[in-house]
């Protein structure tokens, strides 16, 4: 449609024109139930009341609407033609005066992708939930608006719904006469306004915390999720969470929680696994467990809700002026959600994690050809929307732990107070936080910005060790690198740590060094003398953000100790550079995957054995020679089921072993036992088979063959709810058919029947790494489709079909070059999309090296 991509400049001219006063935004959602109309979509009456300043009257400018009809259309008091100034995603308005009201009187349409207002019909018991998703720019689905973060103003929201429904906004509510009506918001932007409604189980508590002078302030909590997870629910621990995170917050942050009330709904069919709407936050309902999970499972849930609480402050109080600056809110609510986790709950290991989990997600991004600097260059919303990536989060919050050991705690937190008291309600750019940080760290923070916030692309860092005749260490340096295509080469405050095999075999840390790399070579000098190490592990402790490397007797000594490291956070270093090495093309994958089988059972972290389970996958699909991509399965699955019956009776090792094999189960043996464990004629000692479990195992049987359509059906009627249903879409998609896989591909890229979740599930069981040949016949097809799914599907189904089913498992150079092909065919096809090709086509071609690497290791 014309106008819906709205560019960086539009944004800046319309914001230079306009200033906004306040929203009135009345919905009427009662249509959301019974049955719908029978031609084009569902829709709900949408009246919005707009008041708006212009510094030059007499100018032009334009709102933001998507909806499929406007009944009316009043800009200061004369009516104004719909046919004529709206054109299905923008409303002209001429001839502004300096003060205006504008209204709108739209049918907009609910969603079935997780954009604007989703609908959700929950197979249970027919119950209707519906809840909106705006980043970054879909409350204009929901009413008309001026769709960029730097137009603020507060809102009044009015709700009515159909009878026994209860209704949630950003504002405590209040019902009259069938009417919900909100309290008005503070200023915030309109991607962060919010509207819950349908009959939810809810649960409420209370946060207060009295101040040093006497004041008491009390925020009112609440917690809601479908009827149908309320068995699951367990809102204590998520309260516990919460109150930790705003003690946490407000220790740090010298500045209360700004927005009153603190609700927090998990919400079916969710596209992210949050989002930080002030007063009413959302998340996918998933992280209500309906099986057992490991602990890991628990800690990414408390560091998601604290990912949300501290946008709070960084994003909604205080937000990015435009979307170039996305990271001024998500990189520190990544970081300072970390850095909650670890100092204000149960999960003290939590750099463990963000070590291991989070750093992987930024290492593989910055190495694609789209990756950018964490101030990135946003020219329109598509732009924006896949700016939501390991750069802009997991990269962004890297730095910023490196930026705290570069100026200090202190100094750093300092600067996030004065930050919040200056620009409160204002929006922001990256000068703005530089100055508050040269202000209380007394450093120049032009030289760190250019190098860390303007610059892509991740360095490496290897020891070199020279020894004297002693065998003492008479010089230990460290040598940086950088890709040719970003070659800058960063400062890095580092740990440099040396550890030795001692005589009862653990390996531990005899020696460690802070110090400052910069350049391509650094000496450190402190450590001359030392004994001779067995490891040395440069940025020990995770102070940077960087690829470590290992000198030759490292390496061997890794080969044959890694599972004897004393300390959790350098194990967890050590495997994310193997793995790295192994995605370089530097490790062979049989290496790496027969690391994983001789020391993985041995690790402690759970989060880590995860990891790694999913890092050996990988490795034996992407990575792995062809020739011996066979042996490679069965020599993991084999380990799997060895390490499945070693864990003790019940842990959560010995369930994630269990879900690991189920996963990598490749012989007829894998397969009758998974079988005999569902029909419960075998058992695994401590393993219980909760219904999550049960699907778990079945996936794998129906990819193999071993069971059918019949038996999926009887696994339903077991479990007739939402998620069983995406369970089974998900298993029957995996069955290794012509007929299903046809079906599957018609479904997904010929018909927009399938809301979000099942068009995601869909593509997950249509890809399966033992039917390369069956779904080989769809390379072709997928880059004939792609440019015309893109133009017709909404953005976010377009990156369900652009990234899931790219022909990833044709690992060949006719893939790599039929890739081509297509980008040198479509050089004006939209970015969004080019970019999204390119980064498979790269992650492609890493695979073909990585297994050159591998089969080379034969000869």
């Amino acid at each position: 449609m014309p106008g819906e991509n709205l560019s960086r400049d539009e944004a800046r001219e319309r914001a230079a024109l306009l200033s906004v006063d306040g929203y009135e935004v009345s919905l009427d959602l009662r249509s959301a139930v019974g049955e719908g109309p029978g031609d084009g979509p569902r829709t709900f009456r949408s009246v919005t009341t707009v008041r708006f300043r212009c510094n030059e009257p007499g100018a032009s400018s334009f709102a933001d609407l998507i909806a499929p009809s406007v009944t009316a259309v009043s800009l200061n008091g004369r009516d104004l033609d719909p046919g004529e100034v709206f054109d299905g995603s923008r409303i002209t308005l001429e001839d502004l005066a300096a003060d205006n009201e504008l209204v709108v009187d739209a049918q907009c349409a609910y969603s079935r992708t997780g954009e604007g207002m989703h609908r959700f019909v929950d197979p249970e018991d027919g119950e209707v939930y519906l809840y909106t998703q705006y980043e970054p720019a879909d409350a204009r689905r929901v009413f008309a608006n001026f769709e960029q973060p730097d137009l603020k103003a507060p809102y009044r929201f009015e709700v009515r719904a159909p009878e026994g429904w209860t209704v949630w906004s950003n504002g405590a509510g209040e019902q009259a006469d069938g009417v919900w009506r909100f309290a008005e918001t503070k200023p915030i932007s309109t991607y962060i306004t919010c509207v819950v409604a349908g009959p939810y189980h809810y649960v409420t508590d209370s946060y207060t915390r009295t101040s040093a002078d006497g004041t008491t302030l009390e925020i009112p909590l609440g917690a809601l999720c479908r009827k149908g997870l309320a068995p699951y629910f367990d809102a204590d621990d998520v309260f516990l969470v919460t109150k930790q995170g705003l003690d946490f917050f407000h220790d740090h942050f010298d500045y209360p929680y700004p927005f009153g009330k603190y609700d927090q709904a998990f919400v079916p069919e969710y596209n992210l696994g949050a989002m930080e709407n002030p007063g009413l936050v959302t998340f996918r309902e998933e992280f209500i467990f309906r099986g057992k999970v490991t602990q890991a499972s628990y800690e990414g849930r408390a560091n998601v809700v604290l990912h949300e609480m501290a946008h709070m402050w960084f994003g909604d109080l205080v937000t990015m002026e435009w979307w170039d600056d996305l990271w001024l809110k998500e990189s520190f609510a990544d970081f300072m959600g970390e850095f909650a986790l670890v100092g204000a709950t149960r999960f003290v290991n939590g750099w463990i994690t963000f070590a291991n989990r989070r750093k992987a997600w930024a290492y593989r991004a910055d190495q694609l050809p789209s990756t950018h600097p964490i101030t990135a260059d946003i020219r329109d919303l598509q732009d924006a929307k896949l700016n939501f990536d390991g750069i802009t989060y997991a990269k962004g919050a890297s730095v910023l732990k490196q930026l705290v050991a570069y100026v200090g705690e202190e100094a750093f937190l300092e600067g996030a107070r004065r930050y919040f008291k200056r620009h409160a309600y204002g929006n922001t750019r990256l000068g703005d936080l530089l100055s508050v940080l040269e202000e209380t760290s007394g450093r120049d923070m032009s030289a760190w910005s250019r190098s860390w916030l303007q610059t892509a692309g991740v360095n490496s860092l290897t020891p070199q060790v020279l020894l004297d005749a002693d065998g003492r260490v008479e010089e230990l340096a460290v040598v940086q690198e950088a890709a040719e295509s970003y070659p800058e080469l960063r400062p890095h405050r580092v740990a440099v740590g040396l550890y030795r095999v001692t005589d009862g075999g653990a390996l531990e840390r005899y020696a460690r060094v802070e110090t400052d790399v910069d350049g391509a070579r650094t000496v450190v000098a402190e450590l001359a003398g030392s004994e001779a190490p067995d490891l040395v592990l440069v940025n020990d402790d995770d102070l940077t953000y960087c690829k470590i490397r290992f000198d030759a007797t490292s390496l061997a000594t890794l080969r044959e100790h890694l599972g004897a490291i004393t300390d959790p956070l350098a194990r967890a270093l050590c495997w994310s550079a193997l793995w790295n090495m192994t995605r370089d093309a530097l490790l062979p994958a049989r290496d790496f995957v027969d690391l994983v089988l001789r020391f993985g059972g041995r690790e402690s972290e759970i989060g880590v054995v995860q990891m790694l389970h999913a890092w050996a996958e990988s490795a034996v699909t992407h990575y792995t020679a062809p020739a011996r991509r066979e042996t490679a399965a069965r020599l993991l699955a084999e380990g799997a089921r060895r390490e499945l019956y070693a864990a003790g009776p019940g842990s959560e090792h010995q369930l994630a072993w269990a879900r690991f094999f189920a996963r990598t189960a490749a012989a007829e043996g894998d397969f009758e036992l998974l079988r005999d464990l569902l029909a419960g004629t075998a058992a695994v000692e401590g393993l219980d088979l909760d219904q999550e479990l049960r699907w778990v195992f079945l996936e794998p049987l129906a990819a193999h063959g071993v069971v059918d359509e019949k038996a999926l059906a009887q696994e339903l009627t077991r479990d007739d709810t939402a998620s069983g249903r995406r369970h089974q879409v998900r298993c029957l998609a995996a069955r290794p058919s012509e007929t299903v896989k046809a079906q599957a591909w018609a479904q997904v890229v010929e018909s927009d029947a399938l809301s979000n979740a099942m068009v995601e599930a869909t593509i997950a069981g249509f890809s399966q790494g033992s039917q390369r040949e069956l779904i080989a016949p769809y390379a072709g097809k997928y880059f004939a489709a792609i440019e015309r799914v893109w133009a017709e599907r909404s953005i976010q189904i377009g990156m369900h079909v652009v990234q899931g089913l790219f022909p990833s498992l044709q690992q060949s150079k006719e893939t790599l070059d039929a890739t081509d092909v297509w980008l040198d065919a479509h050089k004006d096809a939209a970015p969004a999309l080019r970019r999204l090709v390119l980064e498979s086509r790269d992650d492609l071609a890493r695979a073909l090296r990585g297994q050159a690497c591998d089969e080379a290791a034969d000869q």
